[in-house]
């Protein structure tokens, strides 16, 4: 009998699959833990919309029914909110599913993507699904985006261009300038798809943002997230905002039903919850202002940033990180050119200042 790799289809194995840390169970295990601090995946410290909530409460009896196949609700208030029309709006199982679904449709194999790096890594996984090739190009020295060197790294194979404002895992921003003088430079084949997953929690006057005229232009894609500023990351529901003529084309790969019921009503709610939302932007700003004068306090590097997380240079990030693990904190790092940073994500007050008090000790401060 044949072995099965000789049947997948070519460049699946090539593939690196997600690989998970260890859960909170498998931390207090090793290490004989009573308690989990996790500040490794970027989520709400507070939590979720608790009108998010009273909306899952009232959704449950129903969920012996299929969804919304189109989201069609979601998609109006996501419509409303940011003053598109609807059909300019696509709804996906998280922002990843959308990520997947963009690279369905516009890649060929031999393709290129050009994305940054360290970035997020699921711009290269929708690559790899399509047998399309990446090109990475490195953040400046001070983390911020070099356009020139990503517009030099443009050829006419080019199909998508990620970027993500903030930057996971910098957070550092693409200004509205930056993003013209990238649409300027591109050409008419590529699309430039921003992921503003964290622009929820930005405040600089002078970020990207979705303009009318940028919604205009056909070949731009703003990506959103549920899981972040609003607390949903388990329900998985994540958006996009482009023009209605490529949201046809990536309708016809996306499959039927791909945000469940209970998703779709918690987020419309989360939406409206503006109080909610201010708490936890006025966190975060807290927060990061924290992390910034403790950094400063234990000689470490800081980046300034404008997202939930922060990053920060121990000198040793994988030996800072399991050091951590030992006190039952989780964070995140080996991202790619900051092997020596962390990234931490901002915790309760009570979660920071064990955080850093935690560090101080290891790095013997």
């Amino acid at each position: 009998m044949a072995p099965i790799a000789n049947q997948v289809r070519p460049g699946i194995s090539e593939i690196q699959p997600y690989v998970p840390g260890l859960t909170d169970d498998e931390l207090k295990l090793q290490y004989g833990l009573q308690k989990i601090v996790k500040l490794n995946a970027n989520e709400n410290a507070l939590g979720p919309s608790p009108l998010a909530l009273q909306a899952v409460r009232e959704e449950l009896s129903t969920i012996h029914h299929y969804p919304d196949g189109s989201s069609g609700l979601l998609r109006e208030v996501i419509a409303e909110f940011h003053h598109v029309s609807t059909a300019q709006v696509m709804v996906g199982n998280g922002s990843d599913d959308l990520i997947k679904l963009l690279s369905e449709t516009f890649l060929n194999p031999g393709d290129e993507v050009i994305m940054p790096i360290p970035s997020f890594s699921q711009y290269a996984f929708g690559a790899a699904i399509m047998r399309a090739k990446v090109k990475h190009v490195p953040l400046r020295q001070d983390f911020s985006y070099d356009v020139e060197a990503m517009l030099a790294a443009v050829t006419p194979r080019t199909k998508l261009i990620y970027v993500c404002s903030p930057n996971n895992p910098t957070a550092t921003l693409l200004t509205m300038v930056q993003a013209e003088r990238l649409l300027q430079g591109m050409p008419a084949t590529a699309v430039l798809v921003l992921d503003l997953a964290y622009n929820d929690y930005a405040s600089r006057p002078d970020r990207v943002i979705e303009t009318p005229a940028l919604l205009n232009d056909p070949r731009v894609v703003c990506l959103h997230t549920f899981s972040k500023l609003y607390g949903l990351a388990g329900l998985r529901v994540g958006y996009g905002l482009a023009s209605t003529e490529l949201w046809e084309f990536v309708n016809r790969v996306r499959e039927p039903f791909n945000v469940n019921r209970v998703a779709q009503r918690a987020a419309a709610a989360a939406l409206g919850d503006v109080a909610h939302q201010q708490a936890s932007r006025l966190h975060a700003a807290q927060s990061r202002e924290y992390y910034l004068q403790q950094a400063h306090r234990l000689g470490i590097e800081a980046i300034l940033g404008e997202a939930n997380f922060i990053l920060l240079h121990t000198g040793a990030g994988r030996e800072t990180t399991e050091a951590l693990m030992t006190y039952g904190i989780m964070v995140r790092t080996g991202f790619p050119g900051v092997e020596d940073y962390i990234r931490v994500t901002f915790g309760t007050e009570e979660e920071n200042q064990f955080c850093v008090e935690s560090l101080g000790k290891i790095l013997q401060v």
